[in-house]
């Protein structure tokens, strides 16, 4: 039988972690990778019998690559602090180690808003994947390198995505330097194009043609902050490029 690590990435997450590690219980051995965190997310990770590893954050595919080395298992399921794997699906993950069909399999996450899963925001990210071989890329939605094929499980990990309107737009802001900064690596410039245009697009493409509508309130909420953080984006971008960070 495959055995599995599961890899839990932490900042301040006291309020959250405890429900997290409970639904990985099955799992061979938990890896806590923390930033150090404030409140007690550490005391709660070593009482749970995590093994705990402290790193200060620099990017997420280091971290998580500074993560893997402590992995002993077959394979490796990456969860957040705010994320569950319900009983159905992690009877589908042991399913899918036992089989051999694929390396990496993709999880689908619906985002959780004013308290409903919003299952026309959602995002299929591989998070399970045979240890051997596997690699992080990029500072910001950091990708996971797999050698060989990825599949896809159908049940849904619960996320609980943003804790309330102000976190939300500040993950926004957050993740909007980092992508700036890889702009500006890349050789990037930021134009009054982008700023008119690509937010538009973005609240369109998350509205309409994902259907987020049918997600009533929290869906257009969502469109609208997701196209305030590709306009975050540029405007950090143009900052960047005038050295007035």
């Amino acid at each position: 039988m495959a055995t599995l690590s599961v890899i839990i990435p932490t900042y301040n997450e006291e309020s959250y972690l405890r429900d997290a590690l409970y639904s990985v219980r099955f799992a061979d051995e938990i890896i806590v990778i923390d930033s150090y965190s404030t409140d007690d997310t550490v005391a709660i990770a070593k009482a749970y019998g995590c093994k705990v590893v402290l790193r200060a954050f620099d990017n997420f595919s280091n971290q998580k690559n500074h993560a893997l080395t402590f992995a002993t298992c077959d394979w490796v399921l990456f969860v957040d602090g705010d994320e569950r794997i319900p009983y159905l699906l992690k009877n589908e993950i042991l399913e899918a180690m036992d089989s051999g069909k694929h390396a990496a399999y993709k999880l689908n996450f619906p985002h959780f808003y004013m308290n409903r899963f919003l299952y026309h925001h959602s995002d299929n990210v591989t998070r399970l994947v045979r240890r051997a071989g596997c690699r992080f890329e990029g500072s910001v939605h950091e990708k996971l390198i797999v050698e060989g094929s990825t599949g896809k499980l159908k049940h849904p990990v619960l996320h609980y995505t943003y804790k309330g309107l102000m976190h939300y737009i500040s993950k926004k802001d957050s993740y909007a330097w980092f992508q700036a900064e890889q702009l500006l690596q890349k050789g990037k410039k930021a134009t009054y194009f982008h700023l008119a245009f690509k937010p538009f697009y973005r609240f369109f493409s998350s509205y309409i043609l994902r259907r987020g509508f049918m997600d009533g309130i929290p869906g257009l909420t969502v469109a609208s902050i997701n196209a305030y953080g590709v306009f975050s984006r540029y405007v950090k971008l143009m900052l960047l490029q005038r050295g007035m960070r």
